[in-house]
């Protein structure tokens, strides 16, 4: 078996709702093994190895359901089988996923196995063990090179698996605060390796890290973190504190020790998690042996007085007492018949310890710490320990190091709950974990002793939510409540936008929108990121990582996503849900590519917008693929656009009391109209909207139509709406490559990024509505990646806008073509449709292709520009000067010096023949201006003018 291609999906996508990893697995030979035929011992070796795939349900929805499909019929396949290893590693390591799914491609033996991770690393990881298990288990003449031999440790493998994913995984107290911000439907990032998390979206967001949260006073953490000067500040408001010492030395601790009186505790001055901590240090080289390693952790150490009681960490969140655990170190007990090394393996046979954090209980271990506590005790690992004799391999009560934990959070005395309250208080805590030591918690401290040890600003979960004995208490849910009260948002309004045309103007002008609204908008588009309207990113930006960034951004308070094909296939999408959705379109454009074939299938991967979207779905009522996806949502409203007043189905939606946006044909023009719950809005007239061109572009008419609806669902004022639709135009500067105009030459100039048939049959189209009253001259491309028909449909369509001269050529990047390739093949779409050969040109250079075409112009003609290097392209129009232009066209044998035409590879060069003079007047660029022999303008075999080059 072999992955040949691995994609990673963050968030929604047509595979699932929330992140998968989808693996396109080779089976090679084994397609010819399915399970069955590979015999029981091959089935029952994996369920030996990870025991809980007999829990899997699979497709029979029960536990077993995997087993049977393993075993019923022919089996099942390999690829499926791989599915289920990688979920059940990641649930040994304690990552809780289920879902998976594996489905053939269509080629012999290659299938896509999709299964759910939490942790990207972590799943790949996964799925890379999964394979290796896979293959030691094959009979040895099935097992591919490297696999051969039978070492193959599988505990080994499982284990360190396991270890990986733990110190990738979020810590215990940070996940059960991602998990409780879950259960109140507020969404989360993930901003470093550690435990830094985002929760909510843009200006309403909070960050916590671990118990941390960006509410948490800088000072008070720095105050708890100063034992001593805890100790004083809670010992002057009259709380109960142990009497403590700061030394810095061996002999100044017997000394503090000496002074406070025996026995007494040493522990680092900054240390946490119980590392360092010595307690009931009884005599002079106790205390030494001590402060030594406590020094290990801290060069200042604490000597303080011992305060016998149980340990109990009582956590406040937000001034209120929210949980109390009585905790005990690690032991075991003995039943003088194992020694304490078997009683320490005993224990850890408990199915609720694990490794580190993985489960409820970390597992004991027999390390250099236990080992000489054993040594004080006279024992050894070999001691048989008496009946009922509890031995203690820890002098802390930490969970980490195999402590147990007892809730007593219901029996607290309401002294010390109101002691511990204060205690936080007094520090300046938000999150705050008091360790207190009493005999016992349900009395008063004032009638039994106690005394605070500690006050930690960083305090653990696990012991809350997931105690040894007792009732679990929602600590976590405690900080969701105090970040963000009841109706207080979490989020920002987001609309995400995809089709295959429309999507960077209709995102760009519903941003506009917005920001004439007084909103800071986020905006994501195929030239950059933008905040608040400013580019801060620049690139292609239209994927779950652009989208991160403005939902990352503080001063975000709109999300405006442009979504793209190319990003929900590579990544999904970046959020689990967004308000708004639109789709606007589904026409042929990089069918092909990445699995790809048909509309339909590029209507599945599209659809994922609505399938997410909660309030409203925007849907092109006009297209009958994006129509259907109405069926997928479960958004609140389904808000139809069309440009077909007699609309059948969308005047049904709307007789019953649906939400629509459509054009309607009035005296004065035509009025785009928003109806919702039986209202009747009429919104602006098409003509006043400048990026239409005075309604003239019925594709921008569209894009408006859709942003107005989109903003209308968004809870955007009427007035707000027309004021950014009439403020919006296609400048090169609000809108790059999007219908962009330059009129300041005697010739109009359209500039336009389309690139697919629908894009380009809409530009021509537009211009045959304009009137121009000179000549139409047209520079045509298509991207190299699109499939032969595409690029062969794009000249087919450019023919019918009949312009009177073309220019053909290529992009700047080949995408797999030949250099001459997609401008050949352009040519041949026009020859085939009927444009004769001496209105065509082959230019290869943007550029070149570009200045041509101005030089070409004159007064009252109209050039149509399809750009690929829109900046480029764009400053070459603006700079153009047009009292440069050659105007006077030499003889083919003049003698004075002038560029020399270039000879393509393809043709016989007995075919080229000398250009007709009246088909060659000033199609040369203005760089040449070097002294050569003689102007020869050439045709090729088909008789294509080709474009000058410079001669030797």
């Amino acid at each position: 078996m072999e992955i040949l291609e691995r994609s990673t999906y963050v968030g929604p996508s047509h595979y699932a709702h929330f992140p998968v990893i989808r693996l396109e697995l080779d089976l090679g030979e084994l397609e010819q093994w399915p399970t069955k035929r590979l015999g029981a011992e091959f089935i029952s070796s994996l369920l030996a190895a990870l025991p809980g795939l007999k829990d899997h349900g699979c497709s029979y929805g029960e536990p077993g359901g995997f087993v049977r499909r393993m075993t019923e019929d022919d089996g099942t396949w390999l690829g499926h089988v791989l599915e289920h290893v990688a979920i059940e590693l990641q649930n040994v390591a304690g990552v809780k996923v289920t879902f998976g799914k594996t489905r053939g491609t269509g080629r012999p033996g290659v299938y896509d196995v999709v299964f759910e991770y939490e942790q990207e690393d972590v799943g790949i990881e996964a799925a890379g063990v999964a394979l290796d298990l896979l293959h030691h288990l094959l009979p040895r003449e099935l097992r591919p090179a490297g696999h051969a031999d039978d070492a193959f440790d599988l505990a080994g493998r499982r284990d360190g698996f396991i270890r990986y994913a733990q110190r990738r995984a979020l810590g215990p107290s940070t996940a059960s605060i991602v998990h409780a911000a879950e259960k109140r439907g507020i969404p989360w990032l993930r901003l470093n390796d550690q435990s830094l998390i985002q929760l909510g979206y843009g200006c309403n967001q909070q960050r916590i890290q671990a118990t941390i949260t960006g509410r948490t006073p800088h000072i008070s953490v720095e105050l708890a973190s100063d034992k001593e000067e805890t100790n004083r500040i809670l010992s002057r408001l009259g709380l109960p504190v142990p009497k403590q010492r700061l030394v810095q030395t061996a002999e100044r601790a017997v000394a503090a020790a000496e002074r406070i009186g025996y026995p007494v505790v040493t522990k680092p001055y900054n240390g946490n998690h119980g590392r360092g901590v010595s307690i009931a240090l009884a005599t002079a080289a106790d205390v030494t042996a001590g402060f030594l390693r406590a020094q290990e952790i801290s060069r200042s150490v604490i000597v303080e007085s011992y305060i016998l009681g149980h340990d109990h960490r009582m956590l406040v969140v937000n001034g209120e007492l929210v949980a109390v655990s009585r905790r005990e170190p690690g032991k075991i007990v003995g039943d003088g018949e194992h020694t304490i090394e078997q009683l320490v393996s005993i224990v850890n046979a408990d199915p609720r310890r694990g490794i580190g954090h993985e489960k409820v209980l970390t597992q004991l271990e027999l390390d250099e710490q236990a080992l000489g506590i054993l040594t004080k005790l006279g024992y050894t690992g070999a001691t048989i320990p008496a009946q009922g004799e509890e031995v203690h391999l820890r002098l802390t009560a930490n969970l980490s190091t195999g402590g147990t934990a007892t809730d007593m959070t219901d029996v607290v005395h309401p002294d010390n709950a109101e002691m511990a309250v204060r205690a936080i208080l007094a520090i300046g805590l938000d999150i705050g974990g008091v360790d207190f030591l009493t005999p016992d918690i349900t009395q008063s401290y004032k009638d039994v002793g106690g005394a605070v040890c500690e006050v930690n600003a960083a305090p653990g979960f696990r012991m809350h939510t997931a105690p040894s004995e007792g009732r679990p208490r929602d600590a976590a849910g405690k900080v969701i409540d105090m970040l963000f009260p009841r109706n207080v948002p979490s989020t920002i309004p987001i609309a995400a936008i995809t089709g295959t045309n429309g999507k960077t103007t209709t995102a760009r002008l519903l941003a506009h929108i917005h920001k004439l609204a007084g909103r800071r908008v986020g905006l994501t588009t195929t030239d950059g990121v933008y905040i608040d309207g400013q580019r801060t990113v620049e690139g292609d930006m239209t994927g779950p990582t652009s989208a991160r960034i403005v939902l990352s951004d503080p001063a975000v308070e709109v999300a405006v996503l442009e979504t793209a094909r190319g990003g929900l296939l590579r990544a999904g999408m970046a959020v689990r849900h967004v308000d708004v959705g639109a789709v606007l379109n589904i026409q042929p454009d990089h069918l092909g590519q990445k699995g790809i074939d048909t509309l339909e299938q590029l209507a599945e991967v599209k659809r994922t917008i609505v399938e997410i979207a909660t309030d409203t779905a925007v849907l092109n009522a006009d297209d009958p693929l994006t129509l259907r996806m109405a069926g997928y949502t479960d958004a609140k409203h389904v808000c139809y656009v069309t440009m077909d007043p007699a609309h059948d189905l969308v005047r049904e939606h709307i007789r019953a009391g649906g939400r629509a946006c459509a054009i309607e044909a009035g005296v004065n023009g035509h009025m785009i109209t928003i109806y919702d719950h039986g209202a009747h809005i009429p919104l602006l007239w098409t003509h006043l909207i400048p990026a239409t061109l005075e309604g003239r572009a019925t594709f921008n008419v569209q894009n408006a139509m859709f942003a107005a609806a989109m903003a209308f669902s968004m809870g955007v004022r009427l007035e707000d709406i027309r004021h950014g639709l009439r403020t919006f135009d296609t400048t090169f500067f609000q809108a790059p490559g999007r219908l962009n105009v330059y009129d300041q030459h005697p010739f109009k100039v359209l500039f336009d990024y389309g690139h697919n048939a629908h894009a380009v049959a809409a530009l021509c189209e537009l211009v045959n509505r304009m009137g121009t009253t000179g000549r139409r001259i047209c520079v045509l491309s298509a991207p190299g990646d699109r499939r032969d028909e595409d690029i062969q449909a794009i000249g087919a369509v450019a023919a019918a806008g009949n312009f009177d001269n073309y220019i053909c050529r290529r992009d700047d990047s080949l995408r797999g073509r030949g250099k001459e390739e997609v401008p050949r093949m352009l040519v041949a779409a026009l020859r085939e449709a009927g444009i004769p050969e001496d209105r065509i040109t082959l230019i290869v250079d943007e550029q070149q292709a570009i200045d041509t075409a101005l030089r070409m112009a004159r007064s009252g003609d109209l050039l149509l520009i399809f750009a690929d290097a829109l900046a480029r392209g764009w400053k070459q129009i603006v700079n153009f000067k047009t009292d440069e232009r050659e105007s006077v066209v030499p003889s083919p044998r003049a003698s004075r010096s002038v560029p020399r035409a270039a000879v393509v590879e393809e043709g016989p060069a007995d075919d080229v023949q000398p250009a007709k003079p009246a088909m060659i007047r000033d199609v040369w660029p203005s760089r040449f201006s070097t002294r050569v022999d003689e102007l020869v303008l050439v045709r090729d075999a088909r008789g294509v003018i080709l474009a000058p080059e410079e001669s030797d």
